[in-house]
């Protein structure tokens, strides 16, 4: 029996990079991962990142090339949540430097990933990433990395174990994350599963915000017969997908929380990603506003109709956002029944700017 369970360990990670594999993700064995970071306290794979931000950004001097590299290294904060907004904003809006020109300093932009072409980024996979910091020694099973970012934590429970289960991998995460949390600067999303359930969310969701993604294509939800880690690999961990998402479905909503003991405030911040429901009918929303604003459209977009808890004001932040950028920055107009829905709608807007 301890022989099996060693050999379905091993081979769940092998199916998860095996389906990598097949959506083009190359795959980085632990000692070709040893070659490239002799200091296991680095989790960035620098001088791939160094080569992507060189392809990405051609017409840019060295100077400020190496410039963003030193502010992606090194993140502002000893706190885990703003380094890792620092950081999602470098990702997603790209990294405003100075450069002395011949007519004095000069504002550019450095991009670590180019959103528009997903072919032109290095995406690979790796397991058993060793990270050492303050002398504990982690491997968490599967990071993916992409530009040599670590952009995604999977952490895979072993199936034939009967107490393996996803909340249980949901633990070890977060036991990782307060272990070796500059892994987790540059995180974007986290997976938690048993070999075949699986669910997704970010470093600050609770185990109640760690959702499975059902679909593979948008179109249908996946047989219940498909192993949910199949699921959200071949969909979710699609290279256009996960650009996507993080360029366009990931807000760090700000709101303020009193202590009704002392009357203190504090703002709290929340990292939310878009549960597999949100991405794909915000994505068709875009296309149907596409398609009805263009010289030929009707005007007419459609409905989206929603159920009740599926998170429709985050919805609503996740089209505005998106057609901010695709239709040269429209007015969006939100009408209510209800004042408090006014409220509601208000408050998670404006907890929302950065998107």
């Amino acid at each position: 029996f301890e022989i099996m369970t060693k050999i379905f360990e091993s081979t769940i990670e092998e199916f998860v990079i095996e389906l990598l594999q097949n959506q083009g993700w190359q795959y980085l064995s632990p000692e070709e991962q040893e070659l490239e970071r002799p200091d296991l306290s680095d989790v960035v794979l620098k001088d791939r990142l160094k080569r992507a931000i060189e392809s990405i950004n051609p017409t840019i001097s060295e100077e400020a090339r190496e410039q963003a590299l030193r502010q992606v290294l090194n993140l502002p904060s000893e706190n885990l949540i703003d380094n890792n907004e620092a950081f999602h904003q470098m990702l997603t809006e790209g990294i405003e430097v100075e450069v002395m020109g011949t007519e004095g300093i000069k504002g550019d932009k450095v991009w670590l990933v180019d959103f528009e072409h997903p072919e032109k980024n290095e995406f690979l996979a790796c397991n058993q990433y060793t990270v050492i910091e303050n002398n504990i020694n982690k491997r968490p099973d599967v990071v993916l990395l992409v530009n040599g970012l670590p952009l995604v934590v999977i952490e895979l429970k072993n199936p034939t174990d009967e107490n393996a289960t996803v909340a249980k991998a949901f633990t070890q995460l977060q036991n990782y994350k307060n272990a070796i949390p500059s892994l987790f600067y540059y995180n974007a999303a986290l997976v938690a599963s048993d070999g075949l359930d699986a669910k997704m969310g970010t470093i600050s969701s609770d185990i109640s915000r760690f959702l499975a993604w059902k679909s593979s294509d948008g179109f249908k939800e996946d047989k219940a017969t498909v192993p949910q880690i199949e699921t959200l690999t071949k969909g979710m961990l699609s290279k256009t997908v996960l650009l996507d998402l993080i360029r366009h479905f990931i807000v760090f909503e700000k709101s303020k929380k009193e202590d009704a003991k002392t009357g203190l405030s504090t703002i709290v911040v929340v990292k939310k990603i878009a549960a597999y429901h949100q991405y794909f009918a915000v994505n068709k929303a875009i296309e149907e506003t596409l398609r009805a604003t263009s010289e030929q459209g009707n005007g007419k977009a459609g409905v989206v109709w929603h159920t009740q808890g599926s998170g429709k004001s985050l919805s609503m932040v996740f089209y505005t956002g998106k057609s901010v950028l695709k239709l040269n920055n429209p007015t969006i107009v939100v009408i209510t029944d209800r004042n408090d829905l006014d409220e509601q709608l208000f408050d998670t807007f404006a907890g929302c700017k950065q998107l």
